[in-house]
């Protein structure tokens, strides 16, 4: 297992990787949306959910992959009634054939995020 690093994603804020790679494939751990340039959450659900996607892409990148190879997604919402626009901002990142997913409201995200994404990819 090899841990994935890079400056374009904010530092984990625990004991973890952004990211392992396992054979081929990537285990990106949750993203929130903090701009990793700042180290600062973002403010409003939109924010912070394209944020998160950026963070991603960053980590995918520095794994030698892009959205493409995203297999699984899974969303935790601190409020559910965000679906609608997470579903805007999740399509302009994928496209058919789109990945597996499921969405969760949650009661509460490390640092009152709005959101938290971790993706699965595969080369």
């Amino acid at each position: 297992m090899k841990s994935i690093q890079t400056h374009g994603a904010p530092s984990a804020i625990g004991p973890y990787s952004q990211a392992t790679l396992k054979n081929d494939t990537l285990f990106i751990s949750g993203q929130l949306g903090i701009d990793p340039t700042f180290g600062e959450m973002q403010e409003g659900f939109e924010a912070q959910a394209n944020m998160v996607f950026h963070n991603i892409e960053a980590i995918l990148d520095a794994a030698g992959m892009g959205m493409s190879h995203v297999v699984k997604v899974s969303v935790f919402l601190k409020d559910m009634d965000d679906f609608d626009v997470l579903n805007e901002i999740y399509a302009r990142h994928f496209s058919a054939p789109y990945p597996a997913r499921e969405a969760i409201q949650v009661a509460r995200l490390p640092k009152n995020a709005l959101v938290e994404i971790s993706v699965i990819a595969m080369r």
